[in-house]
């Protein structure tokens, strides 16, 4: 057991090298092999030691160490001058003494960090809670990665000169079975064949000043497979792009911001964004399918590190929200940076619903009470619980890319909120027992950070709406599906609007106290303005769970303008996003709810594409059962007193009208007598037929009456010792 309670120490590493120097006196090679000649090559290999002793050999790469520059063979200065320029190299920047000496026997000033982690330069150890150093980085350059994107949506800034029949297109190491050895083929890279890939000019140009990836040895991740290329960047002055935008250009997605040594094309990022959407394909799985279709004999490893990889497709997806390349939305071709969105800005919109200055028409607010309807927005909400997400990562460490620009709600703002609320305790249901209610303050278990995802959507389109997702603490506490509701009104100026049909499962119990819960987080709440009307529903499946009250109260086809909705939109969305469950409940908070963000994004695209045909189909469905319909309202009133169909059409239309203040028509009204009032109704009529000559006693002491109150009684006391049975008590206890 550690003794420093519990947590295990951390493995140190330390570096053992070898150095191969070129032979200077070798003939000058071809000018495509220029910049591997020139560089020397350091073998490194990493090993990690062990509190029980010895070392375990951690990862070898072979001729993948620092590129170093040549030194002059005529240096005046001496070992000890070169040895005094950096004495404060040494173990206390992580390198053993034997990789120092491999610099010093070639009078060159080694680095002071991991050159497979910077660019050489000293840096501070990450500090605790940093969480994914790459991420981070990227962090830092996301609106060039989003300006450089958006331009190769188009030909780019240079578009090539050349027939592109005449060049490949992406000019990448495929492999090639056509060595023969003398026995057989052999599956060799084109780069051991002497192609290059130079980057910064266009195809067939020729750089003059090439400068090699780092260590000459760059990876590139395919749909075909992981190459190994030759690849230089121009330093000579054509392009002034760093190597990440030279990349970029070449649509090669590169794994890190610096000294980037891997990258994956943007075909093979793609298809991975595809195969998400619809089969949910983690990275993990992508890179095992290409490390296979690389090579799947097992006989050779394939030469790529995990991570990076893993982080590519993550990263890149990410940007498909800013670059809104398939489908509109508010922040589309903006070339605002990306910490200037607004939320919700990265949402895809329902078209079909109102949006105020996009599909309203003009003078929309003077629309006649009894049209209103069409102007209102149908909402509805729902909590699904199989997306928990388990207690892992932080924040800091995670905190994301969105930050509440596409369907999830800002963090920073829905954290100070939940902090305001952490005491409240969830009232109980007067209604049918629903779990929604119930189990709202049970916590997700040990081990889980949020118990499920929340969400509002739109309820007759089944979209996501924007800013209007966020995750559980505990159960379906109304304060979390509140704030959804509000912000996902209000954070695209959908608050001008002046009705709204809300669905939710619980509605009946939420609703009550809305309005003062409102209150409290804004008080310009667009659900509080006078001339705002709402009306809460039940979605149908869900109410006949429900008391009988309710049934007519919260029903979709009692509710004028609601139509032939259902507001089961959410429970179909759910289908979609559960099979994400596995996945992202092993991920960190920033990183599930990005997933989680442009997997919804593509439901609300794949519902787009979709609109015209189901909208369709839903006209001409209703235009065929126009006449059927009305042929039957008509026969029906022909059969009943035109007085009382005037006196009902009056209530409905009152109540229509406000809700609160008159009876619901639809509502039946029945009284029921009471035991005492039937003990002496039967009693008045004994006595009657008793004077009258009739007696039906069975003996003098005993009328019918009398008899059926003491039947009622034994009855009552017969159930509660049989209750108390089903129970487990005993005879006695009763």
């Amino acid at each position: 057991m550690p003794k420093d309670g519990g947590k295990a120490s951390k493995k140190s590493k330390i570096k053992i090298s070898a150095y191969t120097p070129t032979t200077l006196d070798a003939p000058p090679p071809p000018l495509t092999d220029i910049r591997a000649s020139t560089s020397r090559t350091l073998q490194t290999t990493k090993l990690k030691s062990h509190t029980i002793g010895g070392f375990k050999l951690a990862t070898q790469a072979s001729a993948s160490g620092m590129c170093a520059p040549d030194v002059k063979v005529n240096d005046s200065r001496t070992t000890e001058e070169i040895l005094a320029s950096w004495l404060d190299a040494g173990e206390e920047h992580g390198w053993d003494p034997a990789y120092i000496d491999s610099y010093l026997e070639r009078d060159l000033r080694p680095p002071l960090s991991d050159p497979e982690e910077s660019e050489g330069l000293s840096e501070p150890k990450r500090p605790t809670g940093e969480g994914d150093r790459a991420k981070h980085e990227w962090k830092k350059h996301i609106d060039m990665y989003l300006q450089r994107l958006i331009i190769l949506e188009g030909r780019g800034e240079s578009p090539p000169k050349q027939c592109i029949a005449a060049f490949p297109a992406t000019m990448l190491g495929y492999s090639v079975e056509s060595k023969w050895n003398g026995h057989f083929f052999l599956k060799v890279q084109l780069k051991s064949l002497g192609m290059r890939i130079q980057l910064g000019h266009v195809p067939g140009e020729v750089c003059p000043k090439p400068e090699s990836a780092w260590g000459d040895d760059f990876v590139v991740i395919d749909t075909d497979g992981v190459h190994n290329v030759g690849l230089d960047f121009c330093t000579c002055g054509s392009s002034t792009k760093s190597h990440v935008e030279q990349l970029l250009d070449r649509r090669l997605y590169p794994a890190t911001t610096i000294n980037p040594k891997s990258a994956a094309t943007f075909r093979v990022l793609e298809v991975f964004e595809l195969l998400q959407y619809e089969s949910k394909v983690s990275p993990y799985e992508l890179y095992n399918t290409i490390s296979r279709l690389t090579d799947n004999t097992g006989l050779t490893s394939v030469k790529v590190c995990l991570g990076p990889i893993s982080e590519l497709p993550s990263i890149s997806t990410r940007m498909a929200p800013f670059e809104a390349s398939e489908a509109g939305n508010a922040r589309t071709r903006s070339t605002r940076t990306a910490s200037e969105t607004k939320e919700g800005e990265c949402a895809l919109l329902c078209p079909p619903c109102p949006h105020p200055t996009i599909n309203m028409p003009e003078g929309w607010e003077d629309e006649p009470e009894e049209t209103r309807y069409i102007h209102a927005l149908n909402l509805a909400l729902d909590a699904c619980f199989r997306l928990k997400r388990k207690d892992v990562s932080s924040e800091k460490a995670d905190p994301g890319l969105s930050n509440g620009f596409s369907y999830f709600v800002k963090q920073s703002k829905f954290n100070e909120y939940l902090e305001e609320h952490k005491d409240e305790v969830e009232p109980k249901s007067n209604c049918s027992r629903h779990d929604a209610v119930n189990l709202a303050d049970v916590s997700p278990g040990q081990g889980y950070a949020a118990s499920g995802v929340a969400t509002v959507e739109c309820a007759r389109h089944n979209m996501k709406r924007p800013a209007a997702v966020c995750d559980l603490q505990k159960g379906e506490r109304y304060c979390n599906m509140d704030f959804i509701l509000h912000w996902g009104i209000v954070v695209l100026a959908l608050g001008v609007l002046r009705t709204f049909f809300i669905s939710y499962d619980i509605a009946c119990q939420w609703s009550k106290y809305l309005m003062s819960r409102l209150a409290k987080i804004d008080t310009n709440a667009p659900m509080l303005k006078p001339e705002t009307k709402t009306r809460f529903m039940v979605p149908k499946f869900h109410l006949p769970a429900h008391i009988v009250s309710c049934h007519t109260k919260f029903a979709f086809m009692n509710t004028p303008g609601a139509g032939l909705g259902d507001g089961e939109a959410p429970e179909r969305g759910w289908g979609e996003a559960n099979p994400l469950a596995p996945s992202t409940r092993e991920m960190g908070p920033g990183t599930r709810r990005d997933t989680l963000d442009y997997n919804f994004g593509d439901y609300n695209w794949r519902k787009i594409i979709d609109l015209g045909a189901s909208l369709g189909k839903k006209m001409d469905t209703a235009l065929s059962k126009v006449a059927e319909n009305t042929i039957a309202h008509q026969e029906l009133e022909e059969t009943l007193d035109p007085t009382k169909v005037q006196e009902w059409a009056a209530q409905m239309a009152a109540w229509e009208r406000d809700p609160v203040a008159n009876p619901n028509p639809f509502e039946m009204t029945v009284s029921s007598p009471t035991q005492i009032a039937v003990r002496r109704v039967l009693a008045d009529e004994e006595a009657a037929d008793i004077a009258s000559g009739k007696d039906a006693a069975l003996s003098p002491d005993t009328p019918p009456s009398v008899l059926i109150s003491r039947g009622l009684d034994l009855e009552a006391e017969q159930c509660i010792p049989l209750f108390l049975s089903a129970l487990g008590y005993t005879k006695d206890i009763c």
